[in-house]
């Protein structure tokens, strides 16, 4: 199937409060150029240079996603532009954020990572260590960046009980901070290949490539 018809078949099978990220990692702008003529305006991407490269030669009305793990010295050069970034899984990184946002006088939106999956290889933060950043005095001195969800990994397992009580811990942990932090809005959490069950489990955004643009090279 086409770009276009994996992108209608997909929105006509996720509720219209779930936010659809198009993963468009490694993908050519012609790819992303095909999804955007379908109606798609939000795109993840995965490495800094790369998103800089496409959001230079697509249409301004994209909203930019990064969705990987960021390091603090590329922050400078999204700053001028990204709509969300996912994976932030420090106080540091949120510093160096609301540094580089000040700069172009914005108010960048952000995801904490909370780790859920039992891979050492996820990046993420703790429940405990994400609600004692919320509340604390240096978090609280940050203006220019808004923390206004969680974001989660699942394990890469086709066990789709663990999947499930990754999730389901993802949606309890933001319930709990939700009660202290009311600006906290969205779960990122589901892939192509788990979004349905995330769905269920009750994620507001899903980051789907593969079953919109195929398999990656």
């Amino acid at each position: 199937m086409s770009i276009k018809e994996n992108l209608n078949n997909l929105k006509s099978n996720i509720p219209d409060k779930v936010v659809l990220v198009a993963v468009s990692k490694t993908k050519p702008i012609s790819d992303l150029m095909e999804a955007y003529n379908t109606g798609q305006r939000i795109f993840g991407e995965n490495k800094i240079q790369e998103m800089v490269d496409k959001y230079e030669e697509m249409p301004k009305d994209i909203e930019w996603h990064m969705i990987g793990h960021v390091q603090r010295n590329k922050v400078k050069y999204m700053a001028e532009f990204v709509n969300l970034i996912h994976g932030v899984d420090s106080l540091k990184l949120l510093k160096e954020i609301n540094k580089q946002a000040e700069k172009h006088h914005r108010v960048i939106n952000c995801l904490l990572q909370i780790k859920i999956a039992e891979e050492d290889s996820k990046f993420g933060m703790s429940a405990e260590d994400a609600s004692a950043l919320l509340s604390s005095e240096k978090f609280a001195e940050l203006k220019n960046v808004e923390v206004i969800g969680l974001m989660g990994m699942a394990t890469f397992t086709d066990n789709m009980n663990q999947v499930e009580k990754e999730f389901k811990f993802l949606r309890h942990t933001f319930s709990n901070l939700k009660n202290t932090n009311p600006q906290l809005e969205i779960i990122s959490m589901g892939m192509s290949g788990d979004y349905q069950l995330a769905i269920d489990c009750g994620s507001t955004m899903i980051r789907v490539g593969s079953s919109i643009f195929g398999v990656r090279n």
